[in-house]
């Protein structure tokens, strides 16, 4: 039987997808932020790549203050709400607070960020304008957190900036990737719905850019270019079978719950290749829409899995089951998956080999595969001029974040291969200053 019966309504979906970081009222808020002890030199700080300042914005909720938390910490953070929501706080801020070591509850510090943040948003409050225009215009490249990030950066010191976006919606992964029960996409929207009130920046939507004579437009109407174009589809696995019915990319099968849940078709025994944060959101989803059976399959060591320790336990919470020590060898079936062969794996001499004589198949009837997301290099060499590193990241400056041509700035997963969303945002903001330091000379 499976954990969740299949969701025939929009309520049986609220249901399965109830945030596991809901938000706090006031009283929960001020009760919370009494907890923290305003630590010197904290190193809650040091652990979040924006650098909020937490202990003020927590003091600054505990007397009542929230807009001026909430300043607080977008004057750091531009994705102040949607990070407290999506940020793997347990290994960052919250894994850093001191009470860790007296085994104590850490601060709720995600939480008591979003509380603080959804305040200012939801009641429309103003923290920022913009900067007289100074003549110069910037095209981004990608609505995400990098692109968002660098445009509110920009716009507050008086540049013109357009962002162009290829898809119907902003916010990137956070939409299209995070899982719904970590951030519902009326936070996302609203969030940065409120940004573009703020700063006043222009987002194109269904804007795809994908000739060389479109960039070369844009570089000769704008001053400066930054890119936050992300990754890009599932990569593909090499099976034989990878095409039959009911295989699906754990990137595009997870957007497609977000966007549309219910024409999402769910087999009764899924098979998720992969052992990263997106499998875990892949599986967990699976098991929440009804799936009787849901298995991870993983190459390496459960301690070898790059996916946080608390994604796996929330996986393993909903009935999730992992396997380890086997890689996929062929998917079966005729039309639609029946089956998947798997082998047992193990290291030798530094490699990972399969086992001779280990096949065996394991019945299923839908494979997701979570094999990470193809970087944008196509895109990237339409442009010229632009160097990319073995594995197709776009090569910055480390502080800048100017690439080899000039005129083009990235951030984000583009130049860091993929990581958090609060990464990107902090790619976003140093980009910005980076080309301000370029257009001021």
């Amino acid at each position: 039987m499976p954990e969740y019966p299949t969701p025939a309504t929009a309520q049986d979906l609220d249901q399965r997808f109830a945030q596991i970081k809901p938000y706090m009222n006031a009283t929960m808020a001020h009760y919370e932020s009494a907890r923290c002890l305003f630590c010197y030199d904290a190193p809650c700080v040091k652990a979040c790549p924006t650098g909020i300042d937490i202990p003020l914005f927590i003091r600054q909720i505990h007397t009542h203050n929230a807009e001026g938390a909430a300043r607080t910490i977008y004057d750091s953070n531009y994705f102040g709400n949607i990070c407290g929501k999506v940020c793997p706080t347990e290994v960052l801020c919250e894994g850093a607070c001191v009470y860790n070591h007296q085994h104590v509850k850490p601060i709720e510090i995600g939480r008591l960020q979003s509380y603080a943040t959804s305040q200012v948003v939801n009641e429309q409050k103003r923290l920022f304008s913009p900067a007289p225009a100074n003549g110069k215009k910037v095209a981004v490249i990608g609505a995400g957190p990098a692109g968002i990030a660098c445009a509110c950066e920009l716009r507050l010191a008086g540049c013109e900036v357009e962002v162009f976006e290829a898809k119907e919606q902003p916010s990137g992964l956070v939409l299209h990737g995070c899982a719904p029960y970590k951030i519902a996409n009326e936070d996302a929207l609203n969030e940065v719905a409120w940004l573009q009130s703020q700063f006043g920046f222009n987002i194109h939507y269904n804007h795809n850019i994908e000739s060389r004579e479109q960039w070369q437009a844009l570089e000769q109407q704008y001053d400066a270019i930054f890119l936050g174009i992300g990754l890009g589809a599932t990569q593909a696995a090499g099976l034989r079978g990878e095409d039959l019915e009911h295989v699906s990319g754990a990137t595009e099968y997870i957007e497609q719950i977000k966007l549309d849940p219910m024409s999402v078709r769910v087999g009764r025994k899924v098979v998720v290749i992969g052992g990263g944060n997106t499998a875990m959101d892949a599986a967990s989803e699976s098991a929440r829409l009804g799936a009787e059976e849901v298995t991870l399959a993983y190459r390496r060591p459960k301690p070898e899995m790059k996916a946080y320790e608390f994604e796996y336990e929330l996986a393993k919470s909903v009935g999730v089951k992992g396997l380890f020590n086997v890689a996929p060898v062929a998917i079966l079936g005729d039309r639609q998956v029946e089956g998947i062969r798997l082998a047992a794996t193990r290291v030798e001499a530094g490699r990972l080999q399969l086992v001779d004589g280990s096949e065996f198949d394991l019945a299923c009837d839908a494979v997701i595969l979570a094999t990470g997301q193809e970087k944008r290099s196509a895109l990237v060499a339409q442009i010229g001029g632009i160097e990319t590193d073995r594995q197709g990241r776009i090569v910055v400056h480390p502080e800048t974040f100017q690439s080899s041509h000039p005129k083009y700035f990235a951030g984000g997963d583009a130049v860091n291969g993929g990581a958090e969303v609060v990464n990107a945002a902090a790619h976003g903001k140093a980009a910005a200053r980076g080309i301000l330091g370029r257009l001021n000379g």
